[in-house]
């Protein structure tokens, strides 16, 4: 049994439900999500809130598809009311950036400044060095940063990139340290 997919999915007040052939559409404050489901799997919407069915418990795969789609429909309900953020961090010398209606300018070291579309869904603030991404989708949240954080990855000699906030990059000697304690 899935651990994840037998847990009730609560829906707060100010969200909408609609459970129509294959799909599940959460209406709430902050937007409007979708999602296709599984032959194998069923929503139904009952009083204590949704919960997730699915055809056959003893096969595997089953189970597995069970808990998934537990976690994607409860991100549904999360995205529309409270939504999603990501905040990277921009390191390095002249390194900068600007929002210019709905895509970033970033200038990372490189001959030419780079512009990164930002897709609708997507909202982004700079403070300072901090990029805070923001919006209903946590998918499209993360795979939005994670492609900003692909322009210009993080090296471990002088920690210049773009990292997220939260992580930690290890840092490592270069050839000069290196030498002066083999001496």
């Amino acid at each position: 049994m899935s651990r994840i997919g037998k847990q009730i999915i609560a829906v707060p007040t100010g969200v909408n439900v609609t459970l129509t052939d294959g799909k599940v559409g959460v209406q709430g404050p902050k937007g409007k999500l979708e999602l296709v489901l599984h032959p194998h799997i069923t929503v139904v919407k009952e009083d204590d809130g949704l919960h997730v069915h699915v055809s056959d418990e003893t096969v595997k795969k089953n189970r597995a598809l069970w808990g998934l789609f537990g976690a994607l429909v409860k991100n549904l309900v999360l995205g529309v009311t409270a939504g999603y953020e990501k905040k990277l961090e921009v390191n390095g010398i002249g390194f900068r950036v600007a929002v210019a209606g709905s895509a970033l300018k970033l200038e990372l070291g490189f001959s030419h400044p780079v512009e990164f579309k930002l897709p609708a869904g997507v909202a982004a603030v700079i403070e300072k060095n901090i990029i805070t991404l923001s919006g209903v989708d946590k998918q499209l949240v993360g795979e939005t940063a994670a492609r900003i954080r692909h322009l210009r990855p993080p090296e471990p000699y002088k920690g210049k990139g773009i990292k997220y906030l939260d992580e930690v990059i290890r840092r490592k000697a270069g050839k000069a340290a290196k030498s002066a304690g083999a001496a």
